[in-house]
């Protein structure tokens, strides 16, 4: 992704991660491999608060900077250690909380926090219960002690069952689900291309798995994480009908999708396949061909050459047969208003 289209996508993400309109454009960068850089924009001086619960208040938060008039703040983190900031404007008392969006795993890819998009109600999603991820079959143990820092109650693999041999994951300790289907099913039969066919298949294919994630989430036992492979087709439709479960608008959820080609590390997504050990698993040498594809290892734009964004056949697809997200959700996922408004209790704020 080149700058000029990436800069306009992350302005469009940050505009909905405040709470109030005093303070703007909140970000985290991380500067250092133990430091963390916080920047904003507010006509008002802010207090900054820290805190490694997602959901703390600033009066059980730890305050790192007072009177703060100059948009920018560099706050030393251990390496490894997830945190959250509350910016506080000093004028209007309100706050807005904002997190770095993608973990700093050493070998994992597209390991990211859901949490900070507006949502529904003028509200915004809570950090730290939902996270989206490409496959984990080569994290290092600094990076598994990082993700089971994170307390997650449930792990959702949207990978197909070759898949899931071929490169299992890492994280352990954690209740893992999974639904049973060959690869080939997203395609209607052979190794699928990305792009529109394998998108429109997305919306029943993937039910039963999204079945799974919303049940997880509706139980509330802790943060929930889902992944494919690369983190961004099969987990970008997931993170999509989410997000829109949640009242996110279209056009967030687009661009969030598209943060997978700047945040994907394909290196690091699928163990290096064996070609001779491997030669009758036609899956396996799928993921081998792209192995051996230079090119591959630089993420590409998930998009047509038009500019079509793939996620949008899978919406076209949704609107085609149920008439509506909403009709989805209720019709082939099984959430009721109920439902509905409980997730948005639950994971809004």
């Amino acid at each position: 992704m080149t700058r000029s289209i990436l800069i306009p996508i992350v302005t469009l993400l940050l505009s909905g991660a405040a709470h109030a309109a005093s303070v703007e454009g909140p970000l985290v960068t991380r500067t250092a491999s133990d430091a963390l850089t916080v920047t904003w924009t507010d006509d008002s001086p802010i207090d900054l608060f820290l805190s490694p619960d997602p959901s703390a208040t600033v009066d059980k938060a730890k305050l790192v900077s007072k009177d703060d008039r100059d948009g920018t703040e560099t706050v030393k983190v251990p390496a490894g250690e997830r945190v959250y900031f509350l910016l506080k404007d000093r004028k209007s008392g309100e706050t807005v909380r904002v997190a770095e969006r993608l973990l700093p795993l050493q070998q994992g890819s597209n390991f990211r926090d859901v949490g900070g998009y507006q949502a529904a109600g003028g509200k915004h999603v809570r950090w730290g219960l939902l996270y989206r991820s490409g496959g984990q079959p080569l994290l290092t143990e600094t990076d598994v002690k990082q993700i089971q820092s994170l307390k997650l109650a449930n792990l959702v693999d949207l990978r197909s069952s070759e898949e899931r041999v071929i490169a299992p994951t890492r994280i352990d300790g954690v209740p893992y689900q999974a639904v049973g289907y060959p690869m080939a099913a997203l395609s209607g039969g052979g190794m699928p291309k990305i792009g529109e066919g394998v998108y429109r298949v997305m919306p029943t294919m993937l039910a039963p798995q999204l079945r799974l994630i919303f049940q997880d989430m509706l139980a509330k036992k802790g943060p929930v994480a889902y992944n494919c492979s690369a983190g961004q087709d099969r987990t970008g439709f997931a993170t999509a009908i989410i997000l829109s479960a949640l009242g996110v608008p279209r056009d967030t959820i687009v661009a969030d999708y598209h943060l997978s080609t700047t945040y994907r590390q394909p290196a690091w997504e699928m163990p290096k396949i064996d070609t001779v050990a491997q030669a009758n698993n036609p899956t396996a040498m799928f993921f081998a061909k792209y192995q051996q594809n230079p090119a591959a290892a630089k993420p590409q734009p998930l998009k047509d050459p038009d500019g079509t964004a793939f996620l949008s056949y899978a919406f076209d697809e949704i609107e085609d047969r149920w008439g509506s997200v909403d009709a989805y959700l209720e019709q082939e996922i099984g959430l009721t208003r109920i439902d509905i408004a409980a997730l948005r209790t639950a994971y809004l704020e």
